[in-house]
C-alpha cells in the first residue's frame, strides 16, 4: 500500500519493448497516458476519432520527447464498422499488441443513436470497446505481459442495465445512461477476467478509474445542468488529467498488478490521489450479470471472442 500511495508516472519502468493501443488518446486522460508511456520508450498507437486532433496530440508529445514512437489511427468506437476497420489495420501493421487501454468515452450527451442503432454512450463507452477487445485479443495473447485495461468510473456504482429500453427510446436520462455505460465497463472488465482465467490466457484484464479529473469529458458533450455542474461548479475540485491517469498507467505497467484487480485513487471517496486497489460494486462483480451482458454484447456487436491458449 505504501508503494502505491507514493506511486507516480516516474515509477514506470522501461517500456521500450512494448506496443500500446490507447483509445481516446488525443486529449485528457488518454493524452496523459500517451505522454507517460512514450516517456518510458513505449510504442504508442493513438486511436482517435479525429485524426487531425490526433496529429496535434502527437506534436505536443514530440515537443517534450522528440524520439517518441507514436502512430495515429482513426477509430470511432460508436461505429462498429470503424472498429472492424481499425482492427484490420492493426493486423496489417503489427504482429502483436502488448497493452490495450480502453480509455475513450463520452458523457451525458443528448440522446442519439450510433450507425448501428445503439444509444451513443452504450455504443461508444461499452460496445465499441467490447468489440475492439475481441478483435484484438489474439494479437494481445502473443504480447509481452499482455493486458487489457478498461477505464470505468465511480459512477458504475450508481449504474444498472436498462435491458427493456437500451436505446432510451421510452425514457432517456443523459446521466443515467452514462452510469449504465460505466457499469457495463466494470461488468465487462470483470467478466473478461473470468473468461481469460478459465481458458488459461496470458492476457490480464484490469479495471481502473480516474476519480474526479479535469478533462474535456465534462464539457464536450454534456448539456444543461450536467455541463454546468461538472464543467464549472465542481471543476475547481478536480485533479489534473496527469494525476487522473495514474490508476490506468499503474494498471497497464506495474509488474505487481493481477488480473481482475480494480485500480483507483487513494484519496477520500476515491476522487483523487495515487493509485490503489479498490472495490467493484457487488452488482458489477456478479457473475450472472457478467454472463448476461457478455451474451448481449456478442449479439449486438457480432463479435465473438477467440479462446485463449491453454497452459500446461
Amino acid at each position: 500500500m505504501t508503494q502505491q500511495r507514493r506511486w507516480t508516472a516516474e515509477r514506470i519502468g522501461d517500456q521500450s519493448t512494448r506496443v500500446f493501443v490507447v483509445t481516446g488518446a488525443n486529449s485528457g486522460l488518454g493524452l496523459a497516458t500517451v505522454r507517460a508511456l512514450a516517456g518510458r520508450g513505449g510504442h504508442v498507437i493513438l486511436a482517435v476519432r479525429d485524426e487531425e486532433r490526433g496529429r496535434r496530440a502527437v506534436q505536443l508529445v514530440l515537443a517534450g520527447r522528440p524520439d517518441a514512437r507514436l502512430e495515429v489511427r482513426r477509430l470511432d468506437l460508436s461505429d462498429l464498422d470503424s472498429v472492424r476497420s481499425f482492427a484490420r489495420e492493426m493486423r496489417a501493421a503489427h504482429r502483436r499488441i502488448d497493452v490495450l487501454v480502453n480509455n475513450a468515452g463520452i458523457m451525458a450527451p443528448p440522446r442519439r443513436l450510433s450507425p448501428q442503432g445503439h444509444e451513443s454512450q452504450f455504443a461508444c463507452n461499452h460496445l465499441g470497446h467490447f468489440a475492439l477487445t475481441g478483435l484484438l485479443l489474439d494479437l494481445l495473447a502473443v504480447g509481452k505481459d499482455p493486458r487489457v485495461v478498461t477505464v470505468t468510473s465511480t459512477n458504475h456504482r450508481q449504474g444498472r442495465l436498462f435491458l427493456d429500453d437500451l436505446t432510451g427510446e421510452r425514457h432517456y436520462s443523459p446521466m443515467a445512461f452514462y452510469n449504465q455505460s460505466k457499469f457495463a465497463n466494470a461488468v465487462f472488465g470483470q467478466e473478461l477476467h473470468r473468461r481469460l482465467a478459465e481458458t488459461g490466457s496470458p492476457v490480464r484484464s484490469v479495471l481502473a478509474h480516474p476519480g474526479y479529473s479535469a478533462t474535456r469529458l465534462q464539457t464536450s458533450a454534456p448539456v444543461g445542468m450536467v455541463r454546468m455542474l461538472f464543467g464549472r461548479v465542481l471543476r475547481p475540485l478536480a485533479q489534473s488529467a496527469e494525476r487522473g491517469a495514474l490508476p490506468q498507467l499503474y494498471a497497464a505497467t506495474d509488474p505487481g498488478v493481477r488480473g481482475g484487480e480494480f485500480i483507483g485513487p487513494n484519496g477520500p471517496g476515491e476522487l483523487r490521489g495515487g493509485p490503489k486497489r479498490v472495490r467493484l460494486s457487488p452488482a458489477a462483480a456478479d457473475a450472472a450479470t457478467g454472463r448476461s451482458l457478455w451474451e448481449l454484447s456478442e449479439r449486438l456487436t457480432g463479435v465473438g471472442f477467440p479462446p485463449g491458449p491453454a497452459t500446461d
